[in-house]
């Protein structure tokens, strides 16, 4: 080979190698009704934009937006097409058997978003259209319409063994998408199941963000693989939660930037908001792609 083409191939491969990396740095997902969702007036922020109190109201945020409030919302929020790429599935694994519902691209998948659900949930409770003002339709269609993945499982129990099956799942899938982004969001009590997956060596070395939806907090995430990648997180709560009062999470997110001032962590407290508001109101695009742009 002439020195010439040696020249020429080293410029090609460094070439493709930082374009690669800038494809994978600059990974943004498209718009999606999001003058719909956009959040409503803030009242007050702080910590360089870190900490954002909403403006969060019952009869414009619920009654004027649902059909019937809190079952069906109004059809301008939602976009049905995107059940042709929706599937009820069944995944076999050493954890026991795993029923979820896929959204979007089974494989070759740019970007994994999962749901976890509370207590009482189920894998139907995350593709609902209809419900929590239409956001999880949103969530559907931003992936199926960005190359993305959507998963919303069910799972035995809230403890070591539901964690061992919603690590199967995220494994299974790594595998068919080796190159995607994977982002787990966790409603309620299915934040117990974040903390447990940020502590796993297994998921802890791969997921590259943690949601938690009117849920709860864990310090063991101090000592998780997660925490020492810097795996961003995102706090929702509603300032009415009686059932994780938003003091003690606002609290735990602070001894996060206590820990390292520049932890990617952001936390919206919907003022009045209740237990469910987080799930109804979060941005997924906004926040998604703050996440995309710190993902480890």
């Amino acid at each position: 080979m002439s020195i010439r083409c040696q020249i020429f191939c080293a410029f090609a491969v460094a070439t493709a190698l930082l374009s690669s990396a800038a494809q994978s740095q600059t990974l943004s997902l498209k718009p999606f009704k999001d003058d719909l969702f956009a959040y409503p007036p803030t009242l007050s922020s702080d910590i360089n934009g870190t900490y954002t109190v909403i403006d969060y109201r019952e009869m414009r945020d619920i009654n004027q937006r649902d059909q019937v409030p809190e079952r069906r919302v109004n059809f301008q929020y939602t976009d049905t097409g995107v059940r042709k790429m929706q599937q009820d599935l069944l995944l076999k694994t050493d954890a026991g058997d795993v029923r979820h519902v896929a959204v979007g691209k089974t494989e070759g998948a740019g970007i994994i978003v999962l749901y976890l659900h509370g207590q009482g949930g189920s894998r139907k409770q995350g593709v609902d259209d209809f419900t929590f003002g239409g956001n999880f339709n949103r969530l559907k269609n931003l992936m199926a319409g960005n190359g993305g993945l959507y998963l919303s499982p069910d799972f035995t129990d809230f403890g070591d063994k539901g964690a061992a099956q919603v690590a199967a799942l995220i494994g299974h899938y790594a595998e068919q998408s080796p190159g995607a982004k994977i982002f787990v969001a966790c409603g309620s009590m299915g934040g117990a199941l974040c903390w447990k997956l940020a502590a796993r060596k297994d998921t802890g070395g791969r997921i590259n963000g943690l949601l938690l939806l009117g849920s709860l907090w864990d310090e063991s995430f101090f000592t998780s693989p997660a925490f020492k990648r810097r795996v961003p997180v995102f706090f929702g709560q509603g300032s009415h939660d009686v059932v994780y009062p938003v003091a003690k999470q606002e609290a735990f997110f602070r001894s996060i930037l206590a820990k390292s001032k520049t932890y990617p962590t952001r936390f919206v407290r919907f003022e009045t908001g209740t237990h469910g508001t987080p799930i109804r109101m979060t941005d997924w695009r906004g926040t998604l792609n703050w996440m995309l742009s710190k993902a480890p």
